[in-house]
């Protein structure tokens, strides 16, 4: 389970009132613990509370926050949802908190339900304009998406890493590796700032005159290397300052190289104990430094914001980027890339969830925002881009699923090019052409990327993102039983992809009551990751085919079954199995229109493992896998 620190998510919290009323059975102690953002023992002291009976709107508020701050999505979202189920008059942003965390599983038809109620109740928040103004935004985005290979990097430690710069042959980042004191947020240690080399593996730390006990991160640097801005809690001079609220914020730092040291550091003159600076960007020319704050003027929970840098070194007065740019919501970690395009993160903007990676001439009148797609943005946050647009290389930091600790940088390429696919849909055993059949076609994820149409002749084609990848395309038409084909795009060959689609008349009469349908329909095992309820995109597919089924015979009824490992203990695996059981059926109904009655289940917690690994045993990561998994048996016909 993943606990991040991310420094945009302090300027969340400082922009609340996060101090409710001392009631509903909340101790002095624990309030003080959420006041301080002290969040993984505040959940443990309030999930306590909640096993005692003590389920109440300010408890449900505090425990959804707690997890919504931490961005542990899945557990924010569940304790959003029974805050709701209670019918508590709440403020109109818990809506969108509710609605973020819901994108963040992956709920998408949750969160715009959710949206909608907050645009009723806010309408004329930038948020809720935008929301209104884009209904089809999650096609917008698929649009959009196509043109990034990502790679996960060996530099990635199990906390959290993110932050790149480029600088002098390679980069700096920031990561909480280090053995110091820890953060109670997120209870890792505090951030520092690292340096790798493009040629190297080594990681050394970047310098100990910039680095403190205390958080650095987010640097940027001038051409020649000599001078750097960074992000730093505001502690100078051996010396912790505070606001007014008591609250330790961030400030923007300036450093000089001399003699290979660092040195001659300064705070900037822009900063103030009572708000927040941070993530500092060069301009192309270096004649403006962009940076995020939460200062007085501040449209949103963080705006972005540039000062000039003038001839004599002094700075000018920060100037508000404008409602273009900035919402009610956060704009942070901006990057001037070195064709001027000025990329931000948001999560006030159209997104997929979560911090949303966007774009914007600043030379363009019209200011136009657009979303760079998948797979740079995820369901999660994702931030800190950069590039070298000559070389179309860069660096990314999200904490999106499946990666290796708490935030990861990714390496990517971007390429313009795109591959011809097209094909025939046949029928198998007199191959004669298949008119209209529908062709969907999923990347290496499970996420559909086209849905075509094959014409009159049984044909399709479709021009698709060249960069290499595995793609599996399906076909289907009534009376035939749906054809699955993997093909790969392979740049190198530069070959376009030619397919035939063979469909086989369909002879499947409905399953047998008590057969199950992963043997009858030859479904790959639909499993889900450690300690999680989520449904995964490789399962996705899995599911449709039971969707399929379960339209094409109407009166059939399916007892679901879910299941988990061995790990943790009896109690807690059983809900967590209960929790699996939850998802996928609500997948179901949700994305197939399956009639809720039509389904029925519950979990199984650890009592039906497939092998050995019962409690105790030593096994492998992926033999656990084969424990953590949901079945279907058919219980009518």
């Amino acid at each position: 389970m993943k606990n991040r620190y991310i420094l945009s998510t302090l300027i969340i919290a400082l922009s609340f009132n996060l101090t409710f009323a001392q009631n509903d059975g909340i101790s002095s102690s624990t309030e003080k613990k959420y006041d301080k953002l002290s969040y993984v023992e505040t959940t443990k002291e309030l999930l306590k509370l909640i096993e005692k009976g003590n389920k109440t709107p300010e408890v449900y508020k505090k425990l959804a926050n707690s997890y919504y701050f931490n961005t542990k999505m899945e557990d924010a979202s569940k304790w959003y949802g029974e805050m709701f189920k209670l019918d508590a008059v709440v403020e109109y942003e818990y809506y969108y908190r509710y609605a973020m965390s819901l994108k963040a599983i992956g709920d998408y038809e949750g969160a715009n339900a959710n949206m909608k109620k907050f645009a009723a109740l806010k309408p004329n928040d930038s948020r809720a304009i935008l929301f209104s103004k884009s209904p089809n935004y999650l096609e917008t985005i698929e649009s959009l998406s196509g043109d990034f290979e990502l790679e996960n990097l060996d530099l990635n430690s199990r906390f959290s890493d993110f932050g790149t710069s480029f600088y002098k042959g390679g980069i700096v980042f920031a990561s909480s590796r280090g053995d110091g004191k820890l953060y109670k947020w997120n209870e890792q240690p505090f951030l520092d700032l690292y340096y790798q080399a493009n040629d190297s593996s080594a990681v050394t730390p970047l310098s100990t005159a910039i680095n403190t006990k205390y958080h650095e991160s987010s640097t940027s640097f001038t051409h020649d290397g000599n001078i750097a801005y960074f992000t730093r809690n505001n502690y100078f001079h051996g010396k912790v300052r505070k606001s007014n609220e008591k609250v330790n914020g961030l400030k923007i730092f300036k450093a000089e190289l001399k003699n290979g040291a660092w040195s001659n550091i300064v705070s900037m003159p822009f900063n103030n104990d009572d708000y927040n600076v941070a993530h500092p960007a060069l301009s192309l020319d270096e004649s403006r430094l962009y940076f995020a704050s939460d200062m007085p003027g501040t449209r949103g929970k963080s705006d972005i914001y540039y000062v000039d840098i003038l001839e004599d070194g002094t700075y000018g007065e920060p100037v508000n980027l404008g409602d273009a740019i900035n919402t009610e919501g956060r704009e942070n970690f901006p990057y001037i890339s070195n064709n001027g395009t000025l990329y931000f993160s948001s999560d006030g903007h159209q997104g997929l969830g979560g911090l949303d990676v966007f774009m914007t001439k600043l030379d363009d009148p019209s200011q136009t925002v657009t979303n760079l797609g998948k797979p740079i943005n995820s369901s999660r946050d994702d931030f800190e881009f950069i590039i070298d647009e000559f070389s179309n290389i860069g660096y990314l930091t999200s904490n999106r699923y499946n990666g290796k600790g708490d935030d990861d940088i990714y390496k990517f390429s971007r390429s313009f090019c795109t591959q011809l696919v097209s094909g025939t849909t046949v029928d198998k055993t007199t191959n004669i052409i298949l008119p209209y059949a529908s062709v969907v076609v999923l990347n290496e994820k499970g996420v559909e990327v086209q849905n075509l149409t094959s014409d009159q002749n049984g044909s399709f084609s479709y021009e698709g993102p060249c960069n290499k990848q595995k793609f599996n395309i399906i076909a289907s038409k009534d009376g035939y039983t749906q054809s699955d084909q993997t093909f790969v795009v392979n740049p190198k060959k530069k070959e376009d992809v030619v397919l035939k689609l063979n469909l086989t008349p369909e002879t499947t009469l409905p399953a047998e009551v008590g057969m199950d349908l992963t043997e009858v329909l030859k479904l790959n095992p639909i499993y889900f990751d450690f300690d999680k309820s989520n449904i995964r995109p490789d399962a996705e597919l899995e599911l449709k085919k039971v969707i399929d089924y379960m339209n094409k015979y109407p009166t059939v009824r399916i007892d679901v079954q879910s299941h988990t490992d061995s790990r943790a203990s009896d109690d807690y695996n059983w809900a967590l199995s209960n929790r699996r059981n939850v998802s996928t059926k609500q997948y179901i109904i949700q994305k197939g229109g399956i009639e809720p009655d039509r389904l029925e289940g519950k979990g199984y917690g650890e009592t039906m493992l497939v092998n050995r690994c019962s409690n105790g045993v030593k096994c492998t990561e992926e033999e656990h896998d084969w424990n953590r998994r949901s079945n279907f048996i058919v219980i009518n016909r």
